[in-house]
């Protein structure tokens, strides 16, 4: 079977992931900081037949991704890493002139930094896979100038640039930045509290994650919702 680390896969997008490949046959190695939760996700997920290992702990901690290879390669291997973890910055969101600099430094530490970290622990076993895969989590943040989004943006459009950089770099991989379109999660919820209208749940975007595993288009950024679409 096919081996995924997925990180931030406690709740949300994450979550509806890990069940996604698992229903398709995917072992897989769930993060999150949250050891209960975490282990809520795992047992979701093992439900679909999947063998799957729960190692909660920060993906900015380089010991911590070193323990994630380092269970991928128990299970066998690894063919895909996504990167899903993280970090507003401030929340709820504020503009640039009030945004603390720590808070920019978090969000580009979990969203950023940590992000290529995981990348290069798993790059040996990524090489020797026949379909080895990087997905970064990104954003229309990164694209588009909201107000009050400019330092999560920043770190989701540094995280695009990495991604891209290693498409090139990396030419016998996939590497694709993935924006997933509107969403409700407990993130969104935390960046604009007052904001209570209607969204898709995170499960609407995963079927966008499974054509890109199935079709295996060149390395790029490629939005959620158009891919839906084109179906």
């Amino acid at each position: 079977m096919p081996v995924a680390i997925i990180t931030g896969a406690s709740k949300g997008l994450g979550r509806a992931l890990a069940e996604g490949l698992a229903a398709r046959g995917w072992d897989l190695v769930l993060d999150a900081r949250g050891a209960g939760r975490l282990e809520e996700a795992a047992e979701a997920a093992a439900g679909h037949g999947a063998r799957v290992t729960a190692v909660p702990g920060d993906v900015t901690d380089a010991g911590h991704r070193a323990a994630l290879v380092a269970a991928a390669r128990r299970l066998g291997g690894l063919d895909l890493v996504v990167s899903n973890a993280s970090a507003l910055g401030a929340e709820p969101l504020v503009r640039l002139a009030e945004l603390p600099a720590e808070g920019l430094r978090r969000a580009l530490e979990v969203n950023v930094v940590a992000a290529l970290g995981l990348v290069r622990e798993a790059l040996p076993l990524l090489r020797e896979s026949a379909a080895g895969t990087v997905v970064t989590v990104s954003s229309d943040a990164a694209v588009e100038a909201y107000g009050t989004w400019g330092g999560y943006g920043a770190s989701k459009a540094a995280l695009d640039r990495l991604a891209a950089v290693l498409g090139r770099e990396e030419p016998a991989l996939r590497v694709w930045a993935v924006d997933p379109g509107d969403m409700a999660t407990e993130l969104y919820a935390a960046a604009v509290p007052d904001d209570d209208g209607p969204r898709p749940a995170p499960a609407s975007a995963v079927p966008a994650f499974l054509r890109l595993l199935d079709e295996r288009p060149a390395s790029g950024r490629y939005a959620a919702p158009a891919l839906l679409e084109a179906r």
